[in-house]
């Protein structure tokens, strides 16, 4: 096994129509790992509580917003999500000169979960996620497995009204504000001299590892990469391809836009193989804060056989049974030590579903385009409904607080006939 990174992407005006920001994350994964969706409400916290991520505890906040996640299974961070604020956020894999290999600590995921439930903005998110990098460090393997994997971590982070890039090696870090067009990610550094923030040792401790002289214009992604930034923009490679589908839509970016990127298996952005896209999110935030953000995720592996179906904050929303994996508490594998001796099933109902037509659409040409074609239909007849919330803002919140475990059940009604 070859393990691969995923790709997230953003788009602000003037790239998007209508005065909206557009971000979309792929997950690739192991191919028999299952991504559940889930939602948790916002929270109040005691003082003195704590909060078990996946390896370790950390200190617990006053207060949690909602969010809704799409995260293995596994484990208790997340590869991508959305609060209640309407902040997104999504993380890459990076290696570079700094090893990744180190004690249990907390993993990407984790962070990605933290900044979502405790940060109100984007730029809130960079400093909710570097304090807990510089108070926890970054570490522990990233597969459910004996086998060690592990990384160190990018993300994406966008709200109403802009979008920050943040890349880190261990405790050091560098950031990058995006305030207009577009921009992704996949698995290399690319920020390079244009910093708006950064770890205050970052530089110095370049220096002292002989990375940098100290003199010559100081480009983060050159410095901490195994390679040049050349490298990056390399023919072939998931980024130059996402950043070419990005431009050639450019002016006119919309969800739509997003989700056949997301699909695209040309470029390898949609992966097959050992490594896999295993859940896709795209989200539409309009500028507007009277307009509510629109997020459309997958729960189940290969965006070209799935639904994306759509979620909104709003009061009282139902738990996402159908795509909520079982629970094991204690007793998970994951949380005895030696951990991992052994893999339960964490198959949620719509991945058991989604698993066997999956496997028909592949086997049977002229009925697994059926398939598909009902389920775009289903789709673009969802996608044609959020367009009067994100227009004109929300009517019925009732409706709404069931909103995508109702587009799930007519997913597997699809299957059912099929």
């Amino acid at each position: 096994m070859h393990p691969s990174s995923c790709d997230t992407f953003v788009a602000l005006p003037p790239s998007t129509e209508r005065q909206s920001i557009i971000f979309g994350k792929n997950s690739d994964r192991p191919c028999d790992e299952v991504q559940e969706v889930v939602y948790f409400p916002a929270r109040d916290y005691g003082a003195g509580e704590r909060v078990e991520c996946t390896y370790i505890e950390i200190e617990q906040v006053a207060h949690t917003y909602a969010v809704v996640l799409s995260k293995p299974a596994w484990l208790w961070g997340a590869e991508m999500g959305a609060n209640e604020h309407q902040v997104c956020i999504g993380n890459e894999a990076v290696w570079g000169r700094e090893s990744a290999d180190g004690d249990e600590a907390l993993l990407g995921m984790d962070l990605v979960r933290i900044g979502l439930e405790r940060a109100n903005a984007a730029e809130k998110a960079v400093d909710v996620i570097t304090e807990l990098l510089e108070k926890y460090g970054q570490g522990g393997t990233c597969m459910e497995d004996e086998c060690s994997f592990t990384y160190h971590n990018s993300f994406l982070i966008s709200d109403r009204k802009e979008a920050w890039l943040l890349e880190t090696s261990g405790k050091h870090w560098a950031a990058e504000r995006v305030k207009a067009g577009y921009r992704n990610i996949s698995n290399q550094y690319s920020i390079t001299t244009k910093i708006d923030k950064e770890h205050p040792e970052m530089r110095e401790y370049a220096r002292s590892q002989g990375w940098w002289d100290g003199e010559t214009q100081f480009n983060f992604s050159t410095v901490y990469s195994f390679t040049t930034t050349a490298r990056i923009e390399a023919s072939g490679s998931r980024y130059c391809e996402g950043k070419k589908l990005l431009e050639k839509s450019n002016g006119h970016i919309t969800a739509e836009t997003m989700m056949a990127i997301l699909r695209d298996k040309d470029s390898g952005i949609n992966m097959e193989g050992m490594f896999m896209t295993t859940g896709s999110m795209v989200s539409v935030i309009p500028m507007n804060p009277a307009l509510p953000g629109v997020h459309y995720f997958t729960a189940t592996p290969d965006p070209e056989r799935s639904v994306f179906k759509p979620f909104i904050f709003v009061k009282n929303i139902n738990e996402l049974k159908e795509t909520s994996s079982p629970s094991y508490g204690a007793d998970d594998p994951v949380k005895k030590k030696p951990r991992f001796q052994s893999k339960p099933d964490r198959k949620h109902v719509l991945f058991v579903k989604h698993e066997l037509v999956a496997a028909i659409i592949q086997s049977y040409e002229d009925r697994g385009k059926k398939i598909t074609e009902s389920l775009r239909k289903l789709e673009k007849e969802k996608m044609t409904q959020m367009e009067k919330n994100l227009s004109n803002g929300i009517m019925d919140p009732d409706f709404l607080a069931d909103l995508f475990s109702s587009c799930v059940r007519e997913e597997m009604a699809v299957y059912g006939t099929s």
